[in-house]
């Protein structure tokens, strides 16, 4: 499977699997709206990640941080 993957895709099911994650937290992080609750710790283990890796990882990703996207 990692091979078919690699082949295909460019990457492992892993993290293929991280990035299907990211991705929504990210459109929940921009869909959020002032006062409706909804915090990066939440959004963080919605989608699997504890809040430090989750940092890390959309930072890597998206280029700011979790916090600044639930901000704009």
């Amino acid at each position: 499977m990692q091979l078919a993957f690699r082949r295909h895709l460019d990457t492992t099911p892993t993290a293929y699997l991280r990035q299907v994650r990211l991705a929504q937290a990210h459109r929940q992080l921009r869909e959020a709206t002032p006062g409706d609750g909804v915090t990066v710790t939440a959004v963080a283990a919605r989608w699997g990640f504890t809040p430090s890796r989750f940092t890390a990882h959309y930072r890597a990703a998206y280029g700011v941080t979790p916090s600044s996207t639930l901000r704009t």
